[in-house]
């Protein structure tokens, strides 16, 4: 079994999930006493808001020395926890000689699997307005849809005063439905990604009949099939 390097932090509640699920898919694949093995990186998440909105440069430096410890540690493969620390997924990538798993690679060959085309991407503004995520979905001939600017900004604020914190609200979920369902009318959404990893903390594929991406659990998915490849 490879090692996975995990750049966690982003935050503990999503770390959290990464762990539970690498251990569950292991021993799901190879039953007895069978756990994944890992090496973890939890960032203070303080410092990542911090150096995101100040330094992004050294932001993306942190992300990349604590890669190249785990690497140096005995990691085989490198996940970085959350969705919109893959913005600097390439200076990360760089400085590594072992493979760094791109979420949205992860996801993209989900979404080729279901079938789809068009999707709904939600995520922090970071993910909804930046290039990065919606560009590697294009590789594999997938479209994505965001939400419009007054959509985004209670997303990314639910985010961040509630699911950074672990508060799960009734009302917010509601609100994410809301527009998830406003943009279906619209826009002819096949999907929806789940593009933060806080977001599967409130929806679920219970709350809505289009198909979701919950992008910890197929983030992790990929990791474990490679772990336990030959």
């Amino acid at each position: 079994m490879k090692t996975i390097g995990l750049l966690g932090g982003m935050t503990w509640h999503s770390t959290l999930e990464y762990y539970r699920l690498f251990n569950e898919l292991v021993y799901q694949k190879l039953g007895g006493q069978n756990s994944a093995k890992i090496l973890l990186y939890s960032f203070n998440f303080s410092d990542l808001r911090t150096w995101q909105t100040s330094d992004t440069a050294l932001l993306a430096e942190h992300l990349a020395k604590e890669a190249r410890k785990l690497e140096k540690a005995g990691a085989d493969i490198i996940l970085i926890g959350a969705n919109t620390m893959h913005e600097y997924y390439p200076q990360v990538q760089n400085l590594l000689t072992i493979p760094v798993l791109h979420i949205a690679d992860a996801v993209g060959l989900e979404i080729v699997k279901s079938k789809l085309k068009r999707v709904l991407l939600l995520g922090t503004k970071y993910t909804m307005q930046g290039d990065f995520y919606k560009n590697k979905l294009a590789e594999y001939d997938i479209e994505t849809i965001v939400p419009d600017e007054n959509q985004q900004k209670i997303i990314h604020e639910i985010i961040y005063t509630e699911l950074t914190h672990g508060i799960i609200n009734d009302n917010s979920r509601n609100s994410y439905l809301h527009i998830i369902n406003s943009i279906r009318q619209n826009d002819k959404i096949e999907g929806i990604i789940l593009g933060c990893t806080e977001i599967p903390l409130l929806i679920k594929q219970e709350h809505t009949n289009l198909k979701v991406f919950n992008t910890t659990l197929i983030h992790a998915k990929a990791a474990v099939e490679f772990t336990l490849s030959t």
